[in-house]
This record gives structure tokens, C-alpha cells and sequence, in this order.
């Protein structure tokens, strides 16, 4: 994206917000008529078509084969987004309840759930939310436990006690005492150091020539490679993605089959939400931005939570390119601040 912005006239501003929000709330092309009545302004239909053509050359608006309205692009969203848009603070009511939601007897993992589940009842959209990350999370200890030939039961405990199963497969059958001879390698290297510590050192160890190590510690390295591998598929949590059946234009079913293929391997959709890690406050994605196919007729709106000043994870909405961003946006600024407080009282 650019960072330089035409300089539109006002009448053009005016007519691209009011094109976009009336196309927001229906879905359905923008006339020259249906624009002048929401303008209410005494405007010839000729200056009208005459803007909305301005406003095409720019690539702001496009007009479908099969109507003469006109719809935004996802250049016309960014420059509504970025320069037109009037977001307010959410009003203490809606903000006093989602706090009640996200009660704080729950904990950190219903805590999530309760705030992917509120951001799509809100919004009627899907809503989702990452765990709270555990890269500085103390590993403390790690148990292998054979379940199979080719199937191993793991269990990761970190910080305080928190305990993760994981089912690992492995290569080849290893003997119970195998197993513990690998686990008790790995606690005794381990113990004590943040789990972003671990991922290194276990990389530069894969890396180093195999032929230093023993059959033992090559065993450890892979198993303990697994199970924090693993750990990643199930880093965020998602709720209200049959909500997006309801728009028009994400009903059709091969676009439908390709965006929940997307959720359920969950890889594209981390790589996004791992980008909004880093930035601070508000990220919008809209269509194409996303940079993922599957996503090119949605927008995604997301922004981190904290707790004692640190980035834990982030939490968004993700809905059709038309969604009012006006009303999404605080309600996903809030989210994020209130997600912090509850899990900044649960440490």
C-alpha cells in the first residue's frame, strides 16, 4: 500500500462515504439516484455521475458487469478507512457489559473463549482471538509416555503448573525407557528457561551435524521440536465463522470452502494475526491486504491485548470488505483492553 492519498475534493468525500455506507448496510450496487437521495443534497444527476466517474478513474469504485450502481474497491476502503472515518469510543453500557462477560472467575482459556464468542455476537461476525502467548512462559518439566508403535502421549508443564498434553507421532518405537531417558534430558537442559529460549536452542541444535549427537539426544531434540510445534496449531481460538454465510457476497460455496478450509488449518490465518503481534493498537486488513487469497472479500480488524504491559495476543474480527468499521473498530479496541485487565487479574 501506498502511503500517499489523492487529494479528493469534499464532494467526493462526501459521495464516497455515503456510497460505502449505504453499500454497507445492503450489500447492493450505489445508483446515481439512490446517492443523490442519501446526500440529500441538490446536486444534478450529470455532477453525480461526473464524481463517481472521478472516483472510478481513481480506483475507488467499481461498477459490476451486471448493474450500473457502482461498489467500493479495496482501494476505496483503505482511503474511507484511513481518512473519512469518524470512529467513537465505545458507550460505557456496551463497555460494562463485555466486562461482565469476561468474568474474572474464569480462566485465562475460557477467558479467550468468552472473548472470541462476545467480539462475533456483537458484531455478527467471526470473531478470534489468539491463546495468551507462552513464550515467556518457564518450561519446568516434560514427560514422554508411549501409547503405541508410532504414538506417543507428551506432557508439558510450564509456569505455574500449567499442564498441556500433546499426542506426538514419531519415526519408530521407542521403550518406556527410552522415553524417560529422553525426557530426563531434556529436564535437565531445560528446566527453568522460557520457552522462546527452548525454541532457539532446539533450532540451532537441529541444525548442528547430527553426527554429535546420540540416538538419546537426537530422540529429545525431535519429540521436544514436536510437542512446541504442535502447540501452535491451537494458538487461536475462533468463534461465529457461520455468521459469514449470512453476506451475500461470501455465500457462494467455493469461496465458502476455501475460507473455513482456511480456519480449520489455522496456519494462514496465525501468520496474519502473528503480523498484528508486532504493530501497536489497530490493524485493518481489508480484501487483498491480507495477502491470502481465501481472505480477498474479507477485512479483518484486529488489535493486541496486554497484561502488565507486555503483548500476550491478539484479537479481531473477521467479516465481509463491507463491515461498518465505525462500529467495529471500538468494539474490538475495548475487547482487547478489557481481555488485558481480566488476564492481568488472573496472574
Amino acid at each position: 500500500m501506498s502511503d500517499s492519498k489523492p487529494d479528493l475534493p469534499d464532494r467526493a468525500q462526501r459521495m464516497l462515504r455515503s456510497l460505502i455506507d449505504r453499500y454497507a448496510r445492503d450489500g447492493q450496487p450505489v445508483g446515481s439516484r439512490t446517492l443523490a437521495r442519501e446526500l440529500g443534497l441538490e446536486l444534478s444527476p450529470a455532477t453525480i455521475r461526473n464524481v463517481m466517474s472521478d472516483l472510478e478513474a481513481l480506483g475507488f469504485i467499481s461498477s459490476p458487469h451486471t448493474s450500473a450502481g457502482r461498489v467500493p474497491t479495496v482501494q476505496g476502503y483503505r482511503f474511507f478507512v484511513d481518512t473519512l472515518l469518524n470512529v467513537q469510543p465505545l458507550d460505557s453500557r456496551s463497555i460494562e457489559k463485555i466486562r461482565l462477560e469476561l468474568s474474572l472467575e474464569q480462566t485465562p482459556k475460557h477467558l479467550v473463549e468468552s472473548a472470541s464468542a462476545l467480539l462475533s455476537g456483537i458484531t455478527h461476525m467471526a470473531g478470534v482471538v489468539t491463546l495468551p502467548s507462552h513464550e515467556h512462559a518457564l518450561f519446568k518439566r516434560v514427560e514422554f509416555i508411549p501409547l503405541s508403535e508410532s504414538r506417543v502421549l507428551a506432557i508439558l508443564v510450564t509456569g505455574e503448573d500449567e499442564v498441556q498434553n500433546r499426542m506426538l507421532t514419531t519415526e519408530k518405537q521407542h521403550s518406556a525407557s527410552e522415553l524417560q531417558q529422553a525426557s530426563n534430558y531434556l529436564n535437565e537442559i531445560f528446566a527453568g528457561k522460557d520457552l522462546a529460549e527452548v525454541r532457539a536452542t532446539l533450532l540451532r541444535e537441529m541444525q548442528e551435524t547430527r553426527s554429535n549427537m546420540n540416538n538419546m539426544m537426537m530422540t529429545a531434540i525431535q519429540m521436544a521440536d514436536q510437542v512446541l510445534e504442535s502447540k501452535q496449531s491451537e494458538d487461536f481460538v475462533m468463534a461465529g465463522q457461520t455468521n459469514l454465510m449470512e453476506f451475500q457476497e461470501l455465500c457462494d460455496i467455493d469461496k465458502l470452502r476455501k475460507l473455513f478450509d482456511a480456519f480449520n488449518q489455522k496456519r494462514d490465518i496465525l501468520h496474519l494475526l502473528d503480523q498484528c503481534v508486532h504493530s501497536e493498537g489497530i490493524q485493518i486488513f481489508i480484501g487483498e491486504e491480507s495477502g491470502y487469497q481465501m481472505l480477498d472479500e474479507c477485512s479483518m480488524v484486529t488489535a493486541p491485548y496486554s497484561v502488565d504491559g507486555q503483548i500476550m495476543g491478539v484479537l479481531g474480527v473477521i467479516g465481509p470488505t463491507r463491515m461498518a468499521y465505525n462500529r467495529v473498530i471500538p468494539i474490538v479496541d475495548a475487547t482487547a483492553r478489557l481481555l488485558g485487565a481480566a488476564l492481568n487479574h488472573k496472574e
